[in-house]
């Protein structure tokens, strides 16, 4: 018998389309990215993928980024974002590997989109950067990713958001304690005599947001200060938000101090602040979170509480580049409080 008959059939683009029920251009536009097909449709075509084992038979048939590290990032706006990107492309170029950036908007599909994409294309590894909506059927999907990109000798990472899917998904994760931080920054403000204390979260939707704003209530319950919803609020994490809900903090509340949580919110407190005729921080202390560049060129210099966004980078590129054969690789990174000019201490009545 011939090699050639004895083989196993590699699977085509039309066996791709007869196993999910599609035209073989609508697979070959998928897979090729240049097609945003229909969730339910790209679900379909990327499982038949998985079931044929489409990737590992047929990669030849594709563009290959080889020696290539993926990162996806909600946006290109964020200070935040563009350090731990930073920090991935530094370790990554001392291993002779490219980097390649791509934005999800923050929404789940164009995250899976995005990882199906590279799955195809044979990268090295995808690095997913910064918080997204924690659904459970985003978290099966995307296990089912990993276990995709395992299987051909690449990885997930997970960089900046906890994995909260199957314990059993070959997901590598690069983070810190979110709760832990909110308390740090909370306690802070707290020790500094503030009791009517402001909390400007992020999305609830989003797991970091979450843990913050616990922690933010675990420091309130240490020091027998009682919750009061009316000083929360939560909103996109940029500037406008900031100026938006610090106007309303400000306005429609009596509070003494602000924690932001993170400093582009922070910038548009302070905005609103001067807006409103109030002097920071004699009369209104501002925590802000993550520590960028802006923080210690705002005015007043803004105290934050520091998130280590290059060596997160360059962790989560370590993770991707020198995994070992376990299925799962965690790490938690340290923060801590930066003190500048923006919180002032007040006396307790």
């Amino acid at each position: 018998m011939s090699e050639g008959k004895s083989a196993a059939k590699r699977p085509t683009v039309r066996d791709i389309a007869a196993h999910a029920g599609v035209s073989v251009a609508t697979v070959s536009r998928i897979l090729n990215g240049a097609y945003q097909a229909p969730q339910a449709t790209h679900e379909k075509v990327m499982r038949a993928v998985q079931d044929l084992d489409y990737r590992t038979s047929t990669t030849r048939a594709l563009t290959t980024l080889t020696g290539t590290i993926a990162v996806g990032i909600p946006h290109m706006r964020s200070q935040y974002y563009m350090a731990i990107g930073s920090g991935i492309e530094e370790q990554a170029r001392t291993a002779g590997l490219g980097v390649l950036l791509s934005t999800t908007a923050g929404h789940p599909e164009q995250e899976l989109q995005l990882v199906d994409m590279m799955l195809q294309r044979g990268v090295e590894a995808v690095i997913l950067i910064g918080g997204i909506e924690e659904r459970a059927d985003h978290q099966a999907a995307l296990a089912n990713r990993a276990h995709a990109l395992d299987r051909g000798g690449s990885r997930l990472v997970l960089c900046g958001r906890p994995w909260q899917g199957p314990p059993d998904a070959p997901v590598s994760v690069v983070n810190y304690d979110a709760e832990a931080a909110g308390y740090a920054a909370t306690t802070y403000l707290l020790s500094n005599g503030h009791r009517r204390i402001a909390h400007l979260g992020g999305p609830n939707r989003y797991a970091t947001g979450m843990l913050r704003a616990r922690g933010y209530r675990r420091a309130l319950d240490d020091f027998g200060v009682e919750f009061d919803e009316a000083l929360i609020a939560t909103a996109r994490m940029d500037r406008e938000a900031g100026i938006y809900y610090g106007r309303k903090l400000l306005t429609q509340t009596d509070a003494t101090a602000i924690f932001a949580a993170n400093d582009e919110q922070a910038a548009g407190i302070i905005a609103a602040a001067r807006a409103e005729g109030r002097s920071m921080p004699e009369e209104l202390s501002l925590m802000g979170f993550d520590d960028t560049l802006l923080a210690r060129d705002l005015y007043p210099a803004l105290t934050t509480l520091h998130v280590p966004q290059l060596e997160m980078g360059r962790a989560a590129a370590r993770m991707a580049m020198y995994r070992d054969d376990q299925a799962e690789q965690r790490l938690e990174i340290g923060t801590h409080v930066v003190v500048r000019d923006s919180v002032r201490r007040v006396a307790l009545n």
